[in-house]
């Protein structure tokens, strides 16, 4: 009784979908997006329509009409452009409703999944001529692969075919592969772009093996189920078949006991589907060539660019395609009014850098043209940038260090001290006389005179004993005429070694001044 199962559910999917049975066989065009038709019958049912009089009134038709609201001057916002998701067909109605089965539609497809024989088949050799052969049972699960060609010449009932092998094995552990070659009918209930459906039908049932295990043999068989279509666009569909296949039963001849299940997933090409037509075109309302999604003034004829009539919005005779400061009323000769964007007193007309404040004679800042820091109105060279080297440093211009500074920059050899004091021995006396003479005839020359010591000893005391050098230094210079104020000093002691100070040579060069020419 299982397969009467199957037409109990056809006849039900028959009675629910009789409405669009009927109006299918009256005319074949007219079930195409079905769904659409009818939403958009719907609302022009529900919204009724409005047209424009000789003057651009509104009139209303008798079954009525929501006015269109405008503003003031005649606009009317535009609608909704490309903001609503479509589907392959323009469509912004909701997927669940967009690809509904059409009638005489083709389905291509390819399947996959799995095959469960059932434990008393009767697939196999009735000639018993060799040890072992008859009947083995076969695994319990099985892969399987087809094909399948479906043609539906109503939306709720079709007819198909399919092919598929069944790849397994004997529990003798015998390779064996089941076929099956099969054709009915599908019966669904086309409302969604997910179909469900149940699928009748009749076919053979065979195996292929050893003779030594099963054989070669085909029985009738008949197949049952459900399942449900997943259309994903216009041209393609996934569907999930589960089924119950009957065959032959061992040992009960000519009758469908023996019930193999199969699971099955298939991918599918859907021909024969209509295009969608296309979208009539949107209105222009106020007849001015502009479309309405493309005209700013609907209910008003215009001109470019927007199809609004010719405008002065801020009233100062301006006409605003003509009119620079279309919101602000303005003066000639752009309609604009006087401004200084700037806030320095100096109108923008008359303002040669109307974004920076600025000052006489052109309303412009003061600039460092070379970016050196100096500014142009003392800068010597303007196209030139200061060489930063602590000569002649607030001139703004390039400049190298004499030779005669260069000598006395950096270490300076033949200054010594007396023994851990800040005494100078006399033997340095012609070295600083020599930096004096220097100084003196650079008077924009300004150093740092730096003492060091090696690392023997604290290193506090050795600081203070480097500075201490370093000031007798300076006040050796100044007490020949260099100013006190182009002199600084710093004492760093044994933190900034030239040499090392694991040897008595080089801990005689870590004692040393050093001259640095600053700004």
């Amino acid at each position: 009784m299982a397969p009467i199962f199957p037409l109990i559910v056809i006849s039900s999917v028959l009675a629910v979908d009789g409405v669009s049975a009927a109006h299918g066989l009256q005319n074949d065009d007219s079930d195409t997006f079905a769904p659409e038709e009818a939403e958009a019958e719907g609302e022009a049912s529900a919204s009724g329509s409005v047209r424009l009089g000789a003057k651009g009134k509104k009139s209303k038709k008798k079954d009525g009409a929501a006015e269109a609201d405008t503003d003031g001057k005649g606009k009317k916002g535009k609608g909704k452009k490309g903001k609503e998701a479509k589907g392959d067909s323009g469509s912004t109605t909701p997927w669940i409703r967009r690809w509904p089965p059409t009638r005489n539609l083709v389905e291509l497809g390819i399947f996959g999944g799995v095959y469960l024989p059932g434990a008393n088949h009767e697939l196999f050799e009735a000639d018993l001529d060799l040890p072992d052969q008859g009947f083995h049972g076969l695994a319990t699960v099985a892969p399987e692969i087809g094909a399948r060609v479906s043609y539906l010449p109503l939306r709720f009932l079709g007819i198909e075919v399919e092919g598929a092998v069944m790849p397994t094995h004997t529990d003798t552990d015998v390779s064996a592969t089941l076929w099956t070659v099969r054709g009915g009918l599908i019966g669904q209930i086309p409302k969604w772009s997910i179909t469900p459906f149940v699928v009748l039908g009749a076919g053979a049932l065979a195996v292929s093996s050893d003779r030594a295990a099963l054989g070669n043999d085909v029985d009738p068989s008949l197949y049952f189920g459900g399942g449900a279509k997943l259309y994903l666009s216009r041209r393609t569909q996934l569907r999930i078949d589960l089924r119950d296949v009957v065959s032959h039963k061992q040992s009960v001849d000519a009758t469908f006991q023996n019930h193999n299940f199969e699971a099955l997933l298939s991918f599918a090409l859907v021909l024969g589907r209509p295009k969608p037509a296309p979208p009539p075109p949107p209105p222009d309302t106020d007849g001015d060539g502009f479309l309405d999604p493309d005209d700013a003034c609907v209910e008003e004829a215009g001109v470019a660019p927007d199809g609004c009539p010719i405008r002065d919005t801020d009233g100062d005779g301006f006409m605003d395609p003509e009119d620079s400061c279309v919101e602000e009323a303005g003066v000639a000769p752009d309609g604009c009014p006087v401004r200084d964007k700037d806030g320095d007193g100096f109108p923008d007309d008359d303002d040669a850098c109307p974004e920076e404040a600025g000052v006489e004679p052109d309303g412009c800042p003061i600039r460092d043209t070379d970016g050196d820091g100096i500014y142009d109105d003392v800068d010597e060279c303007i196209e030139e940038p200061e060489t930063a080297n602590g000569y002649q440093d607030g001139d703004g211009c390039p400049d190298e260090v004499p030779i005669e500074v260069q000598r006395f920059t950096g270490v300076i050899e033949g200054i010594r001290f007396q023994t851990d004091e800040a005494v100078i021995q006399p033997k340095s006396k012609p070295t600083l006389d020599a930096a004096i003479d220097v100084l003196l005839k650079f008077p924009d020359v300004k150093v740092e005179v730096s003492g060091h010591t090696d690392d023997v000893g604290n290193r506090e005391h050795n600081i203070e004993l480097s500075q201490a050098r370093a000031d007798a230094v300076r006040d050796y210079l100044v007490s020949k005429g260099v100013d006190t104020a182009r002199i600084k000093t710093r004492g760093a002691g044994p933190d900034e070694p030239i040499d090392t100070n694991k040897s008595k040579k080089g801990r005689a060069k870590n004692r040393r001044i050093e001259f640095k020419i600053i700004q």
